[in-house]
């Protein structure tokens, strides 16, 4: 394998999705939630949270500020999975129907070169994205507030990995399926482990076996909602997960296992091992 070709290819990928208006749009998006958010944070804290008393208003404060950040981080993930998802569902289908990609295999590059090169692009773009959007949020809560989330580095490292874990499937269906189709079949997977993970939070909530065990099958499906919500874990206060406020859209009932990460990194890998896969035998 060339690892010269793949890096060429990865920064080809690169720069043209970030020439597409997909991603000026999710930035403009960004920028604008990032000034909402840093709006409605600013009158929240001054107008509407204690700022002087005893342990108790102190506990409470906390509790809120860490809703406000993961409230913020579940916007940003959102919009971080739909680029991801949107600039990589075209990028080997739509070449393929175009025929443009018979330009690239046609020169001494392999086809898995193709595929990889192409996501270590998205990898790339999508880390730089999400760290300015995690750091804008993490950014206006503490220079507003002081308050820092605890094990951020472990927190958003597990966003990460949900994040490119769905660009990967993705890659995959698009290395097989149309871009309609790819798109039909990525955000259903997504709505199903959203569904899912509400339910097992319910279900744990009210102490229903069976609405848990539906939950964690959806998760082992996809597990992108169990990643975020292990990743939520991760950054909120013991105190405040026992008290069942602060996690926000993000509030864990029933906690997901670290093994959970594991198999996400492990979904990960075999999804793109099937995109090599489809994309080395494809007709083109």
């Amino acid at each position: 394998m060339d690892l010269h070709s793949i890096f060429v290819i990865a920064r080809l990928t690169f720069k043209e999705a970030a020439r597409r208006r997909i991603l000026l749009a999710a930035l403009l998006l960004g920028i604008s939630f990032l000034i909402l958010y840093g709006i409605g944070v600013h009158y929240i804290y001054t107008e509407a949270l204690p700022q002087d008393g005893g342990p108790t208003t102190t506990i409470v404060t906390r509790q809120a500020l860490n809703f406000l950040l993961m409230s913020g981080l579940y916007a940003i993930n959102f919009l971080t999975l739909a680029m991801g998802a949107l600039i990589s569902a075209d990028t080997l289908a739509g070449e393929i129907n175009s025929g443009t990609i018979q330009a690239i295999v046609t020169k001494p590059i392999r086809r898995r070169e193709v595929v990889i090169g192409k996501w270590l692009g998205f990898t790339g773009l999508i880390g730089l994205y999400l760290t300015l959007m995690v750091g804008g949020v993490m950014g206006i809560i503490y220079f507003r507030t002081g308050y820092a989330a605890p094990n951020i580095p472990n927190g958003v490292a597990i966003i990460y990995l949900e994040t490119i874990l769905v660009m990967t499937i993705t890659l995959a269906c698009s290395s097989t399926l149309s871009t309609l189709a790819t798109g039909g079949v990525v955000f259903g997977l997504y709505g199903l482990a959203f569904i899912g993970g509400f339910v097992e939070q319910i279900g744990a909530a009210l102490r229903n076996e069976t609405a848990v065990n539906i939950g964690i099958l959806s998760s082992l499906i996809m597990p992108s909602e169990a990643l975020l919500r292990r990743a939520s874990y991760e950054m909120t206060p013991p105190i405040t997960q026992t008290l069942g406020f602060g996690g926000g859209p993000l509030m864990v009932v029933s906690v997901p296992s670290p093994l959970m990460v594991t198999y996400g990194a492990l979904y990960l890998a075999l999804m793109l091992a099937f995109a090599l896969r489809q994309f080395g035998r494809r007709d083109l």
